[in-house]
């Protein structure tokens, strides 16, 4: 993907955002910040640990990343946890 390509995609997107599908197959919207569990040991954040996302990237290889306590981590180690 060029530049240009992912300059045009980020237009659309917003780093307090982020839909998913739940259980249910239905799209939700999810507003930062919001909860998610650590799935495995990372960095400081330990397997089990509740933290909040902050914020929602993605990468110039357009993999999602959570921004929390302004650190960036790969969307793979959390759950996101929802209320329903």
């Amino acid at each position: 993907m060029s530049n240009e390509e992912l300059a045009d995609l980020l237009k659309y997107s917003n780093p307090k955002h982020l839909y998913i599908i739940d259980y249910n197959n239905v799209l939700v919207l999810i507003i930062c910040p919001f909860n998610a569990q650590v799935l495995q040991d990372i960095g400081k954040l330990r397997a089990k640990e509740i933290v909040e996302v902050e914020m929602v990237k993605i990468t110039l290889d357009l993999i999602t990343v959570f921004i929390i306590e302004g650190k960036a981590y790969y969307y793979y180690h959390f759950e996101i946890l929802i209320n329903v």
